[in-house]
C-alpha cells in the first residue's frame, strides 16, 4: 500500500491522525492515531528482492478503554482484507491506552 492508499483507509476511521507523532504545536486530544511503517519483510529470489511488503502499525490513542472504537478500527481493517495482530498497553506517564494494530501492506 502507498501512503495515499494507507491515508484514504485512515480516513475512513473518522479519527485524527499522523505519520509517526503529532507535532508539539498540533497536540490533539484522544482520541487519534499514530501510523508508522517500521519496516519490511520482503520476499527475495535470485539474490533480488521479488516482493515488498512492508509492515505498518497503526497505534490508537485513547482516555479509557473503547471497544466502540476498536471494532469501528478493525471493521475498516477488514474492509480492506488486512489480516491485522493487536495488542494493548496503558500509558501511566500519559493516563491514556494504546491499542497497537501490527499488519503487513
Amino acid at each position: 500500500m502507498k501512503k495515499e492508499q494507507i491515508e484514504e483507509m485512515l480516513e475512513k476511521m473518522g479519527i485524527e491522525y499522523r505519520y509517526h507523532h503529532f507535532e508539539e504545536s498540533e497536540a490533539v486530544n484522544p482520541p487519534f492515531i499514530c501510523w508508522l511503517i517500521p519496516g519490511s519483510d520482503n520476499f527475495a529470489a535470485d539474490g533480488k528482492t521479488f516482493f515488498k511488503v512492508d509492515k505498518l502499525d497503526i497505534e490508537l490513542y485513547t482516555d479509557s478503554k473503547d471497544t466502540e472504537l476498536e471494532q469501528k478500527v478493525e471493521q475498516v481493517l477488514e474492509d480492506y482484507g488486512i489480516y491485522w495482530e493487536k495488542t494493548e498497553t496503558y500509558i501511566e506517564s500519559e493516563n491514556m491506552y494504546e491499542v497497537l494494530y501490527e499488519m503487513e501492506v
